[in-house]
């Protein structure tokens, strides 16, 4: 079997190469950048007809499986190839299962979208071009959310865990992580929920988010 990753850190593709990086996996990177035109040769909209980068490909012996959107591509590289030994990303039980599911889909559909607007507003795009008052309401709507994780860390530290779903870091971890973080340019947000700051830190100083966050830059 071989694993093939298209997509380039700087995107969501971050969730499946961060997710391989952290099992070890021995995977081939192609850097496909989401600018260009790329991702509408016919080529790879054989892949994703959506045009969209990551694409992981898993070359099994039953034949190729394909997988699209970044949490179901980090997810099922984490379920699919992850050791279930408890000491890896790969959820061991159950609950840890549900925990990266609920979690995953959570940052998902509670945070992504304002995040990015944090992120491009207050970061990425030229000074000339963001618009300020879009990054305030976007980090007004996200205080609803990060007040939900705060509360679930706090729960987790009086516990003795400084993780989201167990003792270890786990892919419910780098889910949520590979999206919050994009809000980090936000100083308001991360005062008032140092918790969340504390732990997205110790999320992407992890060596196997440098590694992948290396991949593909340019």
């Amino acid at each position: 079997m071989s694993l093939t990753i298209h997509g380039i850190a700087a995107s969501r593709a971050i969730r499946p190469l961060w997710a391989a990086t952290e099992l070890g996996l021995d995977f081939t990177h192609v850097p496909t950048p989401y600018q260009g035109g790329l991702t509408r040769t016919p080529e790879f909209l054989a892949l994703n007809p959506n045009g969209h980068i990551p694409v992981v490909v898993d070359a099994r012996p039953e034949g190729d499986v394909v997988v699209w959107e970044s949490m179901a591509c980090a997810l099922y590289i984490a379920r699919q190839h992850g050791p279930v030994d408890g000491q890896g990303i790969t959820p061991a039980t159950p609950a840890e299962d549900a925990d990266a599911l609920r979690w995953s889909f959570w940052a998902v559909t509670e945070c992504e979208a304002d995040a990015l607007t944090v992120l491009m507003h207050r970061m990425v795009m030229p000074a000339e071009r963001r618009k300020p008052e879009l990054a305030e309401a976007a980090e007004r709507r996200l205080a609803v959310p990060l007040k939900v994780i705060e509360a679930h860390l706090q729960r987790q530290q009086a516990a003795g865990r400084a993780h989201l779903a167990a003792e270890r870091f786990t892919l419910a971890d780098l889910c949520v992580a590979s999206v919050l973080n994009w809000a980090r340019p936000s100083q308001v947000l991360m005062q008032a929920h140092p918790l969340t700051h504390a732990w997205i830190l110790r999320c992407i100083e992890r060596p196997a988010h440098r590694e992948a966050h290396a991949l593909g830059k340019g």
